[in-house]
């Protein structure tokens, strides 16, 4: 099954770090959160990757290009410029095909032109710019269950301050940042049968109004319960988070390592 990354906005609210970099290019733990996000897909099984390029598409294609020789030792003959290559054993087997899609084009019309390269199979959709601890076997079988066009994985969102539970005015627990406990949104990891691109009617839809609209109305979109971690990276603040959890060895998504 093929996993579809959209990697092309412009990451506005990183503005620090996108001036010169595409959002999923912004590091975490001096790796882009593009690999994380791989990382998290190949370790489940799930290697064949088409990503829909956009703002400075180029930069994603030159880490790819380079990343098998920037892994390898190398051996360089100064004299005749002959370089020899020993690529570790353990670099990653994966297939990754680099599809422009345009540098303003909605995220629905960035999944519409990735139909080609997707076949007419069941395929997986999530953006270039979150993490979690998702079962995706788990995932899969869901959506092979019900039978319907789409599943989304449902989230629930994490705190911006600390948990206070409190009997009177006596703190009784205190929990950091943790998932809210109440309410379900968008987490971005889908499962999606070829027709959904149907509900795309050109390159300025974005795929969470009207196709998402149109699906749930219609009662074609399933929503897939994950209770455990899940963090997209939209600020400087989100990235801290994560890079805070990754130097303390403690990042839940991590299912490498």
């Amino acid at each position: 099954m093929k996993v579809a990354i959209l990697a092309g906005g412009v990451g506005s609210r990183l503005s620090e770090e996108t001036i010169i970099k595409p959002k999923p290019m912004v590091e975490v733990g001096g790796k882009p959160i593009l690999w994380h996000i791989m990382k998290g897909y190949a370790s489940q099984g799930f290697k064949d990757f088409v990503i829909a390029l956009g703002y400075k598409g180029e930069v994603i294609k030159e880490w790819m290009l380079n990343y098998a020789p920037l892994s390898a030792n190398l051996t360089v003959h100064t004299q005749t410029g002959v370089v020899e290559h020993e690529t570790p054993e353990d670099i990653e087997d994966w297939r990754v095909q680099l599809i422009d899609t345009g540098q303003h084009t909605g995220t629905g019309g960035r999944v519409k032109r990735l139909k080609e390269y997707l076949g007419n199979e069941t395929f997986m959709l999530t953006w270039g710019d979150g993490v979690a601890d998702i079962d995706i076997d788990k995932l899969v079988a869901f959506h092979k269950s019900h039978g319907k066009l789409a599943t989304v994985t449902a989230v629930r969102p994490p705190a911006r301050f600390g948990l206070l539970e409190m009997e009177g005015e006596q703190v009784v627990s205190f929990t950091e940042k943790p998932q809210l406990g109440e309410g379900w949104i968008n987490g971005a990891f889908f499962v999606l049968e070829p027709e959904c691109l149907d509900y795309v009617s050109g390159d300025e839809i974005m795929w969470e109004k009207a196709p998402m609209e149109t699906l749930a109305r219609e009662g074609q979109l399933m929503a897939y319960k994950h209770e455990g971690f899940w963090q997209c990276m939209d600020t400087l603040r989100h990235r801290k988070i994560l890079e805070d959890l990754w130097a303390k060895g403690d990042a839940p998504w991590n299912s490498w390592s």
